[in-house]
């Protein structure tokens, strides 16, 4: 674009003028200069701004996963002890939302992958030295308690997203986004998964604060014949198919009074995910990892 179309351009975001009324600029004394400085003021306006300090997005790059085929449908029970699982990789760690440059989580969390021709199975492991839940209503706010959460865009084009949260109590929400909140996006909370299967494994006990357990683990299979509606990719998946996926963890600050546990009050929760965000924001689709399916053989 040369360079004066580009300034008039500039003038017209600026002031909210027509390409064809900023066009009339072009013979005037000055209107170049006039040009010059509206463009400084509005690349100055575009800047985010937290108190005195810009919000700087954070570099980050989407993690990669090879999703090995099954043979034999997996019995959702919470456990990661079947065979199937044993010989599935861990992905990398759970990191800060944010990426490496935060703090390094307290808790480890990791997760495996696999599937079959009816499911998307996952496999999650989230150390906990007290496990605690308290919501029992189908499509609660589930991040409000600890949860794992379960994002998925099968084509990649950050429209028609699936997400899925639950807590230790198994309590599960559903929903399917037309596109991220800060563009306007819609929860679809009526949106269900018929065929959905999970289940929560305790390594201690729930909801006891005299003890201190291990963690828990937890087993989701996703239905491909849910996951087709908004796919646009081939369900289940051909060899070497990408899906963009991500997971989040949801962690909260607490303290125990008089046996029972509490939020600590004014503190706001950590958000763990496997591929780093860059931004304390699960809703940017274009920075969820890359999930690729192949039936090779898993070694065992």
């Amino acid at each position: 674009m040369p360079r004066n179309r580009r300034l008039k351009v500039a003038f017209g975001k600026a002031t909210g003028a027509s390409l064809s009324e900023t066009a009339r600029l072009g013979p005037q004394p000055g209107a170049h200069l006039l040009l010059v400085v509206v463009l400084m003021l509005w690349v100055s306006a575009c800047r985010v701004v937290a108190g005195s300090a810009e919000i700087k997005l954070i570099t980050t790059t989407p993690k990669h996963y090879l999703c090995h085929h099954t043979e034999h449908p997996l019995s959702i029970d919470g456990r990661l002890d079947k065979a199937a699982w044993k010989s599935a990789s861990w992905s990398d760690d759970f990191r800060d939302i944010e990426g490496d440059s935060r703090p390094k989580p307290r808790f480890r969390t990791r997760v495996k992958m696999l599937w079959d021709d009816n499911y998307f199975y996952i496999g999650a492991e989230l150390e906990e030295p007290h496990v605690w839940a308290t919501l029992t209503q189908h499509d609660s706010v589930i991040f409000q308690d600890n949860d794992f959460e379960v994002f998925i865009d099968p084509d990649g084009d950050t429209l028609n997203y699936y997400e899925f949260e639950m807590n230790a109590l198994n309590t599960g929400w559903d929903l399917l986004l037309d596109k991220p909140y800060k563009a306007g996006g819609k929860a679809r909370n009526e949106w269900e998964i018929p065929g959905l299967k999970a289940a929560v494994h305790i390594n201690g006990t729930l909801n006891n604060s005299s003890d201190k357990d291990v963690g828990w683990t937890l087993e989701i299979a996703f239905p491909w014949k849910v996951l087709r509606e908004y796919a646009r990719q081939h369900t289940p998946p051909h060899e070497g198919d990408e899906w963009r996926v991500n997971f989040s963890r949801v962690e909260w600050l607490t303290e125990i009074v008089d046996g029972k546990y509490h939020k600590l009050p004014g503190k706001k929760e950590d958000n763990w995910v496997w591929s780093p965000q860059g931004i304390i924001d699960m809703h940017v689709p274009e920075k969820w990892g890359y999930v690729q399916f192949t039936r090779k053989k898993l070694s065992r």
